[in-house]
């Protein structure tokens, strides 16, 4: 996906490639503007996909460049103790997000109807894990209809983690909220979820990814 042309200098260009990390690209970015380009090239792709998930494509393109440009913007106040700028651009996108509440409620609404017009075996599974179900785009109606239902609080830190793949720290980071606020909300969501699904909540693991799930960390809330 390429939603911006390509302007960088060759020495912008050359810092990617040696694997710079995201600080120091930002830093860097801080007398060279273009070397910022090296962060959209990274995530991008990552961040779009998951405003996609909540919002749609054409939306996704809009919020992905602004969420870039936000960013560039406010490159300054990056806190360089951060190697990773993934939960800061989340963080960013997810108040994008934010403002377009109403969107995401009638989206997921409309997706559980379609979904419900042509129910198969994959939509007949109560028992299944929120987790297997989060896995990709929202096909499941009544999964849709229960994130609909979720408040926006608990939907942000619920999506956050499984589609951003952020553990509790940098979602944490990611939506400026102390990590046990996160887990909180994260347990009161599945909670939500289980009941609204009608199941046992079989999810692996805590943060709802894999790449998380085996630390074996347990909810608080």
């Amino acid at each position: 996906m390429t939603l911006l042309p390509d302007t960088r200098t060759a020495q912008a260009r050359a810092a990617d490639r040696t694997g710079s990390s995201d600080n120091s690209i930002i830093e860097r970015s801080l007398e060279t503007p273009e070397a910022f380009a090296a962060i959209f090239d990274r995530y991008a792709d990552d961040i779009h996909r998951y405003i996609a998930r909540r919002l749609g494509s054409d939306t996704a393109d809009d919020l992905t460049a602004e969420t870039f440009v936000i960013a560039f913007q406010r490159r300054r106040r990056y806190d360089p103790a951060h190697g990773h700028a993934r939960p800061w651009l989340y963080g960013i996108a997810t108040n994008l997000v934010g403002r377009h509440r109403r969107d995401e409620a009638r989206r997921l609404k409309a997706l559980s109807r379609l979904a419900s017009l042509a129910p198969g075996p994959e939509h007949d599974r109560p028992e299944d894990g929120v987790t297997g179900r989060l896995g990709g785009a929202v096909a499941d109606g009544a999964l849709a209809a229960a994130l609909a239902a979720l408040p926006a609080r608990y939907r942000d830190v619920l999506l956050v983690i499984a589609w951003g793949q952020l553990d509790y720290a940098e979602a944490a980071r990611a939506l400026g909220l102390p990590v046990g606020t996160v887990r909180s909300r994260l347990h009161r969501a599945r909670t939500r979820l289980r009941r609204s699904l009608g199941g046992p909540d079989r999810t692996p693991g805590p943060d709802l990814t894999p790449s998380t799930a085996s630390r074996k960390e347990t909810d608080h809330g």
